[in-house]
């Protein structure tokens, strides 16, 4: 196992507490390649990082109105995933929130949010492949890989110089701060292809209607000015439509 080096740990500890004046950009530089180092250094188990996930799920279900088990919204959401509950071996917990933002996302523990504002604007096939997509984020193992890397980055950046234990601690503590920092991060170019590719099918594999994922996504850019999390992914909703075609 590997232990964070002294310099690392001398370098941001240095950055968190120094208030010196340097040259802006050599400075930027310094901690950004101090800050790597930490990061680099650091370790932490799969078993952590779920862990994690799961208390952070749990604090954004506090801070927001999350649908009841007998509203419109989770009686819908909970037909369409009736026979989703587990899928290759992960098992999912789905639930709505109630917000207008059209968006949806998925955490390494199998938790996945779908805002209502998108349900509104979208019949249950093309909320399918949504679902299928974020799905697909979980087992392709993007929201992991994001959700530790948002773990690790926090936890260099507030001088953390340990592995291991005292990660799995710092994480319990910061749950509620690295849910907010992870919904708010975004996938790679690679990983909303890959998480595409999935849901399509995904969505052929259960025998629904392919096609809606394209719908979708039009519709996705058709409300773009409505906000959410889609919009603001690389590449382009453009781009994204016409590769799910071709596969199609």
């Amino acid at each position: 196992m590997k232990k964070l080096t002294v310099m690392a740990a001398s370098a941001v500890f240095a950055i968190s507490l120094s208030g010196c004046k340097l040259d802006e950009l050599k400075s930027n530089s310094l901690a950004s390649d101090a800050l790597g180092d930490a990061v680099s250094a650091m370790t932490v188990t799969e078993a952590e990082v779920i862990d994690s996930a799961r208390l952070s799920a749990a604090e954004m279900d506090k801070k927001v109105k999350v649908a009841p088990a007998n509203s419109k919204y989770q009686q819908r959401l909970s037909r369409l995933v009736s026979k989703h509950q587990t899928v290759q071996g992960v098992t999912f917990n789905f639930k709505v929130y109630e917000n207008e933002e059209l968006n949806a996302f998925a955490m390494p523990d199998g938790t996945v949010r779908i805002y209502s504002g998108l349900m509104d604007k979208m019949n249950d096939q093309e909320l399918l492949s949504v679902i299928g997509h974020e799905i697909g984020h979980v087992i392709l193992k993007h929201s992991f890989n994001q959700y530790k890397s948002t773990l690790l980055t926090s936890a260099a950046r507030k001088g953390l110089s340990a592995s291991g234990g005292k990660i799995g601690e710092y994480a319990q503590s910061e749950a509620g701060e690295l849910a907010e920092t992870f919904v708010g991060a975004h996938f790679s170019q690679e990983d909303e292809l890959a998480a595409d590719t999935f849901g399509v099918k995904f969505m052929k594999q259960n025998g629904y209607n392919a096609n809606a994922m394209v719908s979708a996504f039009q519709k996705l850019q058709r409300y773009s000015g409505e906000g959410g999390g889609f919009f603001s992914s690389h590449p382009s909703t453009s781009e994204r439509i016409e590769k799910i075609k071709a596969q199609l």
